[in-house]
């Protein structure tokens, strides 16, 4: 069993940050994760769409469509939306990301452990609801 990751952002080397933090398995009590990577918003739609989608990772600095406006969006439109983890660009921007109601917010640049830990943190939530 692996659990899919659905990373958005416009650059490919925040991308890149999030697949090298979390590596193959964030923590040893969660399955080991698969990334889908989608550079704009119609990518995240149709990837949400086609479901299988177990947490998603949004860029807040991701241009045009910012992270925090693609959360608020996908929490209004998709049917039980995975958890989201907001990469924000400074800590005092963490009230926007509970305005977009993501579940979890960690700075950029990717602190590996810290992202790690929160994205662990999502996955035994999604998977457990799944249970």
């Amino acid at each position: 069993m692996t659990a899919t990751v659905l990373v958005y952002s416009d650059n490919a080397h925040t991308r890149e940050q999030v697949r090298l933090a979390a590596g193959r398995r964030p923590a040893a009590d969660v399955p080991p994760v698969e990334f889908l990577e989608c550079a704009t918003l119609p990518a995240v739609l149709k990837a949400l769409s086609e479901g299988g989608v177990d947490v998603c990772v949004l860029d807040g600095e991701a241009v045009p469509a910012g992270g925090m406006g693609v959360c608020r969006q996908i929490k209004d439109e998709v049917f039980n939306c995975p958890p989201v983890l907001l990469l924000i660009g400074r800590p005092q921007d963490s009230w926007l990301a509970t305005w977009s109601r993501a579940e979890s917010a960690v700075t950029l640049p990717v602190d590996p452990v810290e992202f790690a830990d929160a994205l662990a943190a999502l996955l035994r939530r999604r998977l457990a609801a799944r249970a």
